[in-house]
């Protein structure tokens, strides 16, 4: 049994992590329908047992200006000007009220790929479907509802990728209006608000968390937005940022979209602020660590509202994320495809249980990265795999080398990292037989779930990468 002591603390701590400042909130009245159905782009995900609404999201939003934003997260911030905005919110929730959690998850839409993407979905859907939480997915920055330049050309939005889903689809989508990336952070804040008092877009679900989620450059947005805005705002209760870089979402003048190409040379590099309550899980790639994103620069140390989980043998985006594009991206090798995604859904779940009980997530080791020369680099074994971090069976009883290097030299295959079948010969030296592959591959299993960084309802997923038709009998 809690005792009220605890329980008590847990209150006063979810009490304190968010929810309690005031401000304007944004209208979800509107239900968008017509034209082809909400569009998303996405690898797909589990919906069972769900439905799916679609809202205008509209208000006036307040843009701001960074004095500076320092190393340490403590961002000194001027509010600018104000503009309008009519952009839109995609809900995924139970089809029964009374089986939802009371979590929701509000992920900040990805948009580099030149659509909006709902990336963290795609990655743990599983464990929001089966923990019955909601999902609502924001349409945060210009591009995605009026479009614009596209950062990286993934192929998955194909003739779509910049357009905007104004172009996409005009019958749905035509009374839109993005006053530009400015007015994201407090556009994302007001959606918060008005999720919080539930209602009709929510099945009448009256939230009892509310988590601040998103993926690549919507973490290096919420990064931004965890040290200059919550701050103010406090209008989320915990934070899941997924493979951040070490610089941040800039703020931008009316009209502009940010522009992440300047962060690769940016002379400030933030972590997250250490003085506010709402809990931070920063989970990371291998790739994530050095290369283009270098998160290894910005690490910090594990404390009461902060975690961090660096996991061995993944990359930015792999094929579970890609889904059937991984095949036909264009890299000289196959794209990771190591279970980055089993580990988030582990992470997910420790991030909710913290919040909402005061259960702390396992620590887990960081990779090995020599941060000594220009840049920084994974330290690898003999086979070229990453030494350290979160290690899962098909990194320490391998057949193929997963890794976070990648094959190619464009900006896409630079994210995908790599899958290198050892050979023949490395195997049978690894292996004495099937049997035995399969009983380090299992006992492998077994620690990785009995140290919490796998979820035991993921079990049967993870055995499912194993091969031992690789290995002779």
């Amino acid at each position: 049994m809690i005792s009220l002591r605890f329980a008590t603390a847990v209150a006063l701590f979810a009490s304190a992590c968010g929810g309690s400042a005031s401000g304007p909130s944004a209208d979800l009245s509107e239900e968008l329908e017509g034209g082809n159905g909400a569009f998303i782009g996405s690898a797909g995900g589990t919906t069972t047992g769900y439905v799916t609404h679609e809202y205008v999201a509209a208000g006036t939003a307040t843009a701001y200006t960074a004095a500076n934003a320092p190393d340490d997260g403590h961002w000194e911030i001027e509010a600018t000007t104000t503009a309008a905005y009519r952009t839109r919110i995609l809900v995924r929730r139970p089809e029964d009220s009374a089986a939802a959690s009371g979590t929701v998850i509000v992920e900040w839409l990805n948009v580099s790929g030149g659509i909006d993407a709902d990336a963290e979905y795609a990655t743990v859907a599983e464990e929001i479907v089966r923990r019955g939480h909601v999902w609502v997915g924001v349409s945060a920055q210009i591009i995605g509802v009026e479009g614009g330049s596209v950062l990286v050309d993934v192929g998955a939005g194909g003739s779509l990728a910049g357009q905007g889903l104004k172009r996409i689809d005009p019958i749905r989508y035509a009374s839109l209006s993005h006053p530009g990336d400015g007015y994201s952070f407090d556009i994302f804040t007001q959606v918060a608000r008005a999720l919080r008092r539930g209602g009709p877009v929510l099945g009448g679900i009256r939230p009892r968390t509310l988590i601040a989620a998103g993926e690549s450059q919507s973490a290096m947005a919420l990064t931004t937005y965890y040290d200059a805005i919550q701050p103010r705002a406090r209008a989320f209760d915990a934070f899941f940022i997924h493979s951040r870089a070490n610089f941040t979402l800039p703020f931008v003048e009316p009209g502009a979209s940010a522009d992440l190409i300047l962060g690769l040379s940016a002379t400030e590099h933030p972590v997250f602020r250490e003085d506010l309550a709402a809990p931070v899980f920063e989970l990371q790639s291998e790739s994530d660590t050095v290369g283009l994103l270098s998160s290894s620069r910005v690490r910090q140390p594990d404390t009461a509202t902060f975690r961090l989980w660096e996991v061995a043998g993944t990359a930015h985006a792999d094929a579970h994320l890609l889904g059937p594009a991984a095949a036909s991206i264009g890299c000289p090798s196959p794209v990771n495809n190591g279970p980055m995604h089993i580990v988030a859904k582990a992470a997910l779940r420790g991030l909710v249980e913290w919040v909402n009980h005061g259960t702390e997530p396992p620590i887990a080791d960081r990779l090995d990265v020599d941060l000594g020369g220009l840049s920084p680099i994974v330290n690898r074994d003999a086979d070229g795999i990453a030494l350290g971090g979160i290690r899962t069976p098909p990194v320490d009883v391998p057949v193929d080398v997963l890794s976070g290097t990648p094959s190619g030299a464009s900006v896409i295959c630079l994210l995908l990292g790599s899958t290198t079948p050892l050979s023949d010969p490395r195997i049978a030296q690894l292996y004495t037989s099937r049997a035995d592959y399969q009983q380090q591959y299992a006992t492998s299993s077994d620690a990785v779930i009995a140290a919490g960084f796998v979820l035991e309802e993921e079990r049967a997923a993870l055995l499912g990468y194993s091969q031992p038709l690789r290995v002779s009998p």
